[in-house]
């Protein structure tokens, strides 16, 4: 099965699953009674990151639709283990909820001995949405689009280096994932903490290219500094017009995106569950939360539902624990 071949499945799915959404009557009186607490929400990255912004945006306006406020508590460590653990064994009654991405999808195959099981221990809730990677290159590199850039990788095996945002993360995976669908390209990862981090090396050429998340690729690509060669998305965004898509440019399926999904721990009443679905749902639709989303480059999922962000997970880790594996991606 091919990698267009799942996504597409599951992107039915979402339609799909979308309709039964949100409960029936009783349901809905089952889950009156949350929140009776502070919600705190646990984001297993760094404040201020490109997690971070969206994860408060939502929380602040789920605060003001909720009767109990959401708070964001950054918990990292070991990648998104120790934030991501904490939930795992957190309560069972919908106040402690996880914010997390694409990272939660690979942990399995990246830590052997992981204390929780990434789809055991947890119950999606809903898929806020997705973000694309753009490929950016050093103006003085030997290639203007993406059939260049590829012949000019598979002429030098092994000569260029190429950054990300830490080893795991959406900006390795997407890498990997290009370049194992472009044939088989070989190129060296050279990992920084954050890909903020990873820019003055790339701005100045001492590395020449790195698959950004949209959000902070794009200030890049409309200033000029670096050339922009494909977006990683299946349609061209209306963000970014100019830049063409991978496929388009003939790598054949070749999507990735890192998305951002709230959870929470498994047990946790489905009538809680679903109150939680409802109300991330009403805080997206709210139409200043959703132009600060599209801002960021998110590709919102207004339809979301538990059983269809769980859906999505199960097909996120079916494309990406085989590549992990494959290209022998550790955490270190």
């Amino acid at each position: 099965m091919t990698i267009a071949t799942i996504r597409r499945r599951h992107l039915l799915a979402l339609s799909a699953l979308a309709a039964p959404a949100i409960g029936a009557g009783s349901a809905r009186a089952q889950g009156a009674a949350w929140p009776n607490q502070p919600i705190r929400m646990v984001v297993p990255f760094a404040a201020g990151g490109p997690t971070d912004v969206p994860a408060r945006l939502l929380a602040e306006e789920m605060s003001k639709q909720l009767p109990q406020r959401v708070v964001v508590e950054n918990r990292t460590g070991s990648g998104v283990v120790v934030g991501t653990d904490a939930v795992a064994k957190g309560p069972q009654d919908g106040h402690t909820l996880l914010y997390t991405t694409v990272a939660h999808a690979v942990t399995r195959a990246m830590f052997p001995r992981l204390p929780f099981d990434p789809i055991a221990d947890f119950t999606p809730v809903s898929l806020v949405g997705q973000v694309p990677v753009i490929l950016l290159v050093h103006n003085s590199f030997p290639a203007t689009n993406l059939r260049e850039f590829i012949e000019v990788i598979r002429a030098n095996p092994g000569k260029y280096d190429y950054a990300s945002s830490g080893n795991g993360g959406a900006v390795h995976l997407a890498t990997e994932l290009f370049m194992h669908a472009a044939g088989g390209l070989r190129v060296n990862h050279v990992p920084f903490r954050g890909s903020s981090a990873a820019m003055p090396d790339v701005l100045s050429g001492r590395i020449p290219m790195i698959f950004d998340i949209a959000a902070s690729a794009l200030p890049y690509a409309r200033s000029g500094e670096l050339r922009a060669l494909g977006i990683s998305t299946r349609q061209r965004s209306p963000l970014a017009p100019n830049i063409p898509t991978m496929i388009e440019q003939g790598v054949a399926g070749y999507e990735a995106y890192t998305w951002h999904m709230v959870m929470v721990r498994s047990g946790t009443p489905a009538p809680v569950v679903d109150a939680i679905s409802r109300a991330v749902a009403q805080a997206v639709a709210v139409p200043t939360v959703q132009t600060r989303l599209t801002e960021l480059a998110m590709q919102l999922v207004p339809e979301s539902t538990p059983a269809s962000a769980a859906a999505y997970l199960r097909s996120e880790i079916a494309v990406w624990e085989p590549l992990v594996r494959a290209a022998n991606i550790t955490a270190n």
